[in-house]
């Protein structure tokens, strides 16, 4: 048998009106205030009314407007289609030669672009990235090699490469492996031999100059991070996410437009600057930077640093600079891939400032020396 306690004393203690009626109190204090229910109104449309509309009658009531992609692709359709027109009024020699050299160069990397992107976000989105970890030798040395020739059957982008590597390294490969595949990955792609191939037409020897120094620079630098890298260095991702719609149709839909939309708008970038150097440079100038052997090779590097412009682009921007040493421009394709602007800012956000200043700049160098290497063994 249960015992209450009663007050010795006098009533039960009476804290408020709220506590005589509850309801009355409930209700006081769910009533809008005249500033609440403004606010909320303000949200609708609607004085007093809290709740927004259904995303269905928003979307419905949106007007539909063209987005990047279509935007680009249009003005891209109109630069085609309207050339001779276009050249026809511009009769002066300057801005015809501009404009055939920056078509010619869209014209021969869109194909190449399109089909890159196509496949780059077919892996994001339908391979698992346990594929990778389960096919890497558990020894770090070893896997560095593997993971570096896993490049060349997975293609990808150079913006795709940065997110893969965190990913992996989140899910415990080891950081020199994924470093090899971040490099190789957007390099030695079957896209992207294919179109260094169509770029030098009768010249397979820049196919297979590319290919090994693009590889040896990888492994090279996965094998350094090996010996002399440091944890501190390296801020690994600590979770990495999946594609999250719902729907890998959709994942594969909206990153085929993100990476066609950046690595367009680069190859245009690119092919600007590239018709712009072939028309605005005097041409002592250029020879005399040409000539130069090993300041050529030191220009197109840094070009290459400046431009990025993406990798199954890249050969028809060094093919069109006439005038360079072939390791001069190999060193432009090997460089471009691994260390340029956008690459630096990406890696600089997923694994830290001090990374990238250090990892690139190591990379930069390693590959400048794999292209005077292999360029003087086979060019």
């Amino acid at each position: 048998m249960s015992e209450q306690t009663v007050p010795a004393h006098g009533p039960p203690p009476h804290h408020g009106p709220e506590a005589a009626n509850p309801e009355a109190g409930s209700a006081e204090a769910s009533a809008p205030t005249p500033d609440s229910a403004s606010a909320a109104g303000r949200g609708t449309g609607v004085p007093g009314q809290g709740r927004s509309a259904p995303a269905g009658e928003a979307a419905a009531a949106r007007p539909w407007r063209p987005g990047q992609l279509e935007l680009f692709v249009v003005g891209l359709l109109v630069l085609l289609v309207g050339q001779s027109w276009i050249v026809d009024r511009l009769d002066t020699r300057a801005i015809q030669t501009w404009s055939t050299v920056f078509v010619a160069i869209a014209v021969q990397a869109l194909p190449f672009l399109v089909l890159g992107t196509v496949i780059s976000a077919a892996i994001t989105a339908f391979v698992p990235a346990s594929v990778f970890t389960k096919a890497l030798p558990r020894n770090e040395a070893l896997a560095v090699p593997v993971a570096g020739a896993a490049g060349a059957v997975l293609p990808g982008c150079e913006c795709a490469s940065v997110p893969v590597a965190g990913g992996l390294m989140a899910r415990g490969v080891a950081p020199a492996a994924a470093l090899a595949f971040l490099l190789s990955a957007p390099a030695i792609n079957p896209i992207v031999m294919t179109a260094t191939a169509v770029a030098f037409p009768g010249r397979p020897e820049m196919v297979f100059a590319r290919f090994a120094a693009s590889l040896a620079t990888a492994v090279f630098m996965g094998w350094l991070w090996v010996r002399f890298g440091k944890a501190e260095w390296l801020r690994i991702p600590k979770r990495f996410t999946e594609p999250g719609s719902g729907s890998r149709w959709e994942d594969f839909r909206t990153g085929m437009q993100h990476d066609f939309l950046h690595a367009g708008g680069f190859l245009v970038v690119g092919a600007i600057t590239a018709a712009t150097l072939n028309v605005t440079v005097p041409k002592d100038v250029i020879d005399a930077v040409s000539d130069n052997w090993w300041i050529g090779i030191i220009a197109l590097a840094f070009l290459a640093v400046i431009l990025a412009v993406c990798s199954e682009a890249d050969a028809f921007v060094a093919a069109s600079l006439t005038g360079f040493s072939p390791t001069a421009k190999l060193a432009f394709m090997v460089v471009g891939p691994m260390v340029d602007v956008k690459l630096i800012a990406l890696q600089s956000g997923t694994f830290g400032k001090g990374f990238a200043a250090r990892f690139s700049s190591a990379t930069f160098v390693v590959a400048v020396l794999t292209s005077i290497a292999v360029g003087w063994w086979l060019l």
